[in-house]
């Protein structure tokens, strides 16, 4: 798939199962040593009685095939996956877009091991603001927390140490 012919709409409750199935693939790709966590079941319950009702939902497609899913909600990304014969066409970068129009920062949770995803969060201005040893996730998973901001986040420091110098300057 180019990224010309990307298509993406938001989701229905009937994509969810499709939503599901998109995930477990692009997450047993990128790590196997997790692959079979939970069964197909578990992940369209998933989708369907938990990110529905709770998260936004786009999906990117390939005619009528979905070949990415993001999920977020207030500053959170919740998911975002792509199916591996689809990655690097555009389409995580497409749908993480979607869920940076009006916002002002968002944040998001992947694992430490996982550097390929890692390194696509740090390229489109994500940075690292929390590492775990994965004790608080299902997984039992080192896990690290990313944040995005309109502003970057090394700017914000920069401008917060400002007004502060400047004080002390001028007493």
């Amino acid at each position: 798939m180019t990224s010309s012919a990307l298509n993406t709409r938001r989701l229905a409750l009937a994509d969810m199962d499709a939503a599901a199935r998109v995930h477990r693939a692009a997450f047993d790709h990128a790590l196997p040593w997790l692959a079979g966590l939970h069964t197909p079941d578990e992940d369209r319950w998933f989708y369907r009685e938990r990110m529905f009702s709770v998260c936004t939902l786009w999906g990117a497609f390939d005619g009528e095939a979905m070949s990415g899913v993001i999920a977020f909600h207030d500053d959170l990304i919740e998911q975002l996956y792509v199916l591996p014969a689809a990655q690097g066409c555009g389409i995580g970068s497409a749908l993480l877009d979607i869920a940076k129009q009006g916002a002002d920062r968002l944040q998001l949770w992947t694992f430490q091991r996982n550097a390929r995803t890692r390194s696509f969060y740090e390229a489109r201005g994500f940075v690292a603001v929390e590492q775990t040893d994965g004790s608080r996730n299902e997984e039992k998973e080192p896990d690290v927390r990313y944040l995005w901001t309109q502003v970057p986040a090394r700017e914000c420091r920069d401008a917060a140490v400002r007004p502060a110098m400047t004080d002390r300057r001028g007493d």
